[in-house]
Parts: structure tokens; C-alpha cells; sequence
């Protein structure tokens, strides 16, 4: 499987014995599997890592923002109001200073705001004043798509 040993036979008096010499092909079939189904692995995992806490975000019928060239850096808000940058929670009183630290070393101003259904409008709304003053000025607020507003939601409108 993984070498083959070469075999020739010798001339002279030892006509009958043969010498066995190793062959120096590698056999990268195995290497290239195994490196298949790691990239697999890596496609189907890697969205299920961008989640930092937990939020149910409210339904919309906007469509997604085209995709960028950096990785996108996503801030959540949950309903209780904790906040968490990427998958770190923050206390809120440490928001800007991480903030203007990040920005400072990234080439975008572009930040998606999560925020909860059922978070307060004011804790979101002080979230987002918080990105503005840490140097964020394009803020992407991320919803659930594909569902259209029922009769309830218009009536609130």
C-alpha cells in the first residue's frame, strides 16, 4: 500500500537470486482523503462558529449585504443586554476602549450589529452610539430574512 519493493533479477552466477530494492514513490491517495474530507469538515463548522451568544433576531424582508473581504465583525446584544463582541461577552463599560482597539488595526469601518427581538430599543440604540464613537460609521444591522411581515406586525407598523 504504501511502498512496493522492486525486484530484478541479478545476472551472472546468481542468476536465481534476486535482489529486492525499495521503490521511492509515495502514494499520496490516503493524504489527499483525509485532506478532503478535513476541508468538508471546515466548510459545514466554520458558520456555526461566528455565533457569540445566543439571540432570537427579528424577521424581515430585506435581502443579505454582498459579501466582503475581510472576516466580518459582528457585535450582539442579547435580550437581557449583555453584549459580546464575536463570541466574547464584554461588560459595556469596556465597549469603546475594545472598540477604537479593533478598528485601529482593521482596514474596514463595516460592523454588524445582532440584536435580539426582545432586547431593549434603548440598549441597542446606546450600542450603536457606542460604535460611532469608537470610529465604526458603517453599521450593518443583521435580521432574519425571508419571512413576510403577518397582520400583527403590520398593524404595529
Amino acid at each position: 500500500m504504501g511502498a512496493q519493493i522492486e525486484t530484478r533479477q541479478a545476472r551472472g552466477r546468481r542468476s536465481r537470486r534476486r535482489s529486492h530494492r525499495p521503490m521511492s514513490e509515495i502514494n499520496v491517495t490516503p493524504f489527499v482523503d483525509v485532506v478532503l474530507v478535513l476541508l468538508i469538515i471546515f466548510i459545514v463548522a466554520a458558520p456555526l462558529l461566528t455565533v457569540g451568544i445566543p439571540i432570537r433576531l427579528p424577521e424581515t424582508e430585506a435581502g443579505p449585504l454582498p459579501s466582503e473581504p475581510e472576516q466580518p465583525l459582528t457585535i450582539s446584544v442579547a435580550a437581557d443586554g449583555r453584549v459580546a463582541l464575536q463570541s466574547t461577552e464584554i461588560p459595556r463599560s469596556e465597549l469603546i476602549p475594545r472598540l477604537s482597539a479593533v478598528i485601529a488595526e482593521r482596514n474596514s469601518d463595516r460592523i454588524y450589529l445582532r440584536g435580539d427581538r426582545d432586547a431593549r430599543y434603548e440598549t441597542v440604540m446606546r450600542v450603536m452610539g457606542a460604535l460611532n464613537r469608537a470610529g465604526f460609521r458603517n453599521i450593518g444591522l443583521v435580521t432574519e430574512s425571508g419571512r413576510a411581515a403577518d397582520a400583527a406586525d403590520e398593524d404595529r407598523l
